[in-house]
């Protein structure tokens, strides 16, 4: 079995560097990644050659953003997923969700939780601003640095 952790340091590697593919092999397991355009996440292991399991589901609706740094658009900063999974806007469905249009962010302000592979990751918006725009609904699957919210800067 292939540690999280390690999994998850080689995705962050790949968006951090915009890195398209990676493909690691030792003598226990191969670890096989792609990302952008049509291509889906993938975890290939030697003892299950046949076995080419999704990390996660990623729907990838016609000209979906490629994963990119944030964006200026008028000004505004967008917040992007640093990961595949799916979006929740509050930590429960009975929670008050985190953030709405209007809502004033700092660096650690909590703005949602992307749950990937059954890990809940808070996502903080590592920003300074108003909130103008939640650009993905509660439960959607969202993909490597897709935007999540646009925010004017402070």
């Amino acid at each position: 079995m292939v540690d999280l952790k390690k999994l998850r340091e080689l995705v962050k590697l790949m968006v951090d560097n915009d890195i398209a593919e990676v493909d690691l092999k030792d003598d226990a397991e191969q670890i096989k990644l792609k990302r952008g355009s049509q291509d889906q996440p993938v975890l290939v292991t030697p003892q299950a050659a046949t076995a080419v399991a999704p990390i996660a589901p990623t729907p990838v609706a016609a000209g979906a953003p490629a994963p990119t740094a944030p964006v200026e658009d008028d000004g505004l900063v967008d917040i992007t997923s640093p990961t595949v999974g799916t979006y929740y806007s509050s930590s429960s469905p009975d929670a008050k969700v985190f953030i709405t249009p209007g809502s004033k962010v700092t660096d650690d302000t909590v703005v949602c939780i992307i749950e990937a592979m059954k890990v809940f990751n808070e996502i903080k918006a590592e920003v300074r601003g108003t909130v103008e725009q939640v650009l993905v609904e509660n439960g959607q699957a969202v993909e490597f640095g897709q935007p999540l919210f646009k925010v004017k800067p402070n």
